[in-house]
């Protein structure tokens, strides 16, 4: 799953430990989910958009949106 994740956390001049803290998570977690070797829990990913102050569905979204059946 794609994310936004690394750019409004670098948005926010945050380091990946910082944001690991704040959220109650490591530093390798959130480096996981920026690289796109991790999907992220429901609690983690509402902890995230309400962090960022996003929806969910904007902080993360399908790899390709606009495949087969969709639009």
């Amino acid at each position: 799953m794609d994310n936004e994740v690394r750019r409004l956390r670098t948005e926010r001049g945050l380091s990946q430990a910082a944001l690991g803290a704040a959220l109650g998570v490591s530093r390798q977690t959130i480096n996981s989910l920026e690289a796109g070797r991790y999907d992220p829990s429901l609690p983690l990913a509402i902890l995230l958009a309400r962090f960022f102050a996003t929806p969910v569905e904007s902080l993360f979204h399908l790899p390709d949106e606009s495949g087969p059946g969709r639009g």
